[in-house]
């Protein structure tokens, strides 16, 4: 191996700029060139490719987003656009592919190598925390340090004004964030993406808190795939059981902003093991973190969503908002 490219796929997340950095680092180290491909799959496809040295890594370990930028590509699930894909790579002389992003991102991955037979390595990033056979991936601890420092502020409007205020987080499907969320602010009530809105039980968390003497209440939403969820809550609220409330969506701001000291150090030994297990001569892997380690896992136990949760953390936020 004397090459390798490295590319970041979906959704961005904090903490895929130190992935970068220390895969471009390691690479280095281990005697190989290594080019960055701009845009994830469509910059492939475009040719957007340019050789990375140790210096187009400086300085970017503190910054949120990617440098490389990223992309969605649905067409990199027609076989003969991968076709062409592995024909650039090729021809551009790149023996391997590392790949920063999620379940999307990864399925295109191994489909690249099990139908033409680059090696990949795959680093989770993703802020939901969603990729089956990992424990994290990166981006994670920030965006739910993000929200919770938003809540923190909403809820000193909230206390001053006597308000219920319903904060919509992210999580199509994955709860993560919103549990979280919702356990570290002590919000009243938390709404999940797989559940059915309890509508009934939301507004009775409210109005237990309004007897026990609370000027001010917090419901945490994940905003799932129906887009409006928290206005629709705000207005049965309001109709059904004549409770004010206002919406706060937070929406991309959990994506942004500096990764948090857990993304970047988790980031780094992602992007460093990929590399050394590269060498190793291993060609199908994604860097999962289990049990507080770093570990190489085969791909194909990471290219499904992790959509459930534990069910103590659920019983944890409605103990602990009574």
């Amino acid at each position: 191996m004397k090459s390798i490219g490295l590319l970041c796929s979906g959704g961005d997340s904090p903490g895929m700029n130190c992935a970068i950095r220390a895969v471009v680092r390691t690479a280095i180290n281990e005697g190989l060139e290594v080019y960055g491909i701009q845009r994830g799959y469509a910059g492939l496809l475009e040719g957007n490719i340019k050789k990375l040295d140790v210096s187009s890594v400086g300085n970017i370990i503190q910054h949120g987003g990617t440098i490389l930028q990223t992309s969605r590509c649905p067409e990199f699930k027609e076989a003969e656009i991968r076709k062409e894909a592995a024909h650039i790579l090729k021809r551009k002389k790149i023996d391997a592919l590392v790949v920063i992003g999620g379940d999307g991102s990864f399925n295109g991955a191994y489909k690249l190598h099990s139908e033409h037979g680059i090696p990949v390595a795959g680093i989770p990033g993703t802020i939901d925390n969603d990729i089956s056979g990992t424990d994290y991936s990166i981006g994670f601890d920030t965006a739910v340090q993000t929200a919770i420092d938003a809540v923190d502020k909403i809820r000193d409007t909230a206390s001053s004004h006597e308000r219920t205020f319903i904060v919509e987080v992210m999580g199509r499907k994955s709860p993560a964030i919103a549990l979280h969320v919702g356990v570290c602010t002590g919000a009243e009530n938390v709404v999940l993406p797989s559940e059915k809105v309890n509508i009934d039980e939301i507004a009775a968390d409210v109005q237990r808190g309004v007897k026990r003497g609370k000027n001010s209440s917090i419901i945490i939403v994940a905003e799932g795939e129906k887009e409006g969820l928290s206005h629709e809550i705000r207005e049965n609220l309001k109709s059904n059981y004549s409770i004010d409330s206002h919406v706060c969506i937070l929406g991309h701001i959990q994506r942004g902003g500096n990764p948090s000291g857990v993304d970047r150090f988790i980031a780094s030994g992602m992007g460093y093991l990929a590399i050394k297990n590269l060498m190793k001569g291993e060609n199908s892997f994604v860097t999962a973190y289990r049990n507080g380690n770093v570990v190489a896992v085969p791909f194909t136990e990471c290219l499904e969503k992790k959509t459930e949760y534990l069910p103590q953390y659920i019983n944890l936020v409605k103990t602990l908002s009574i």
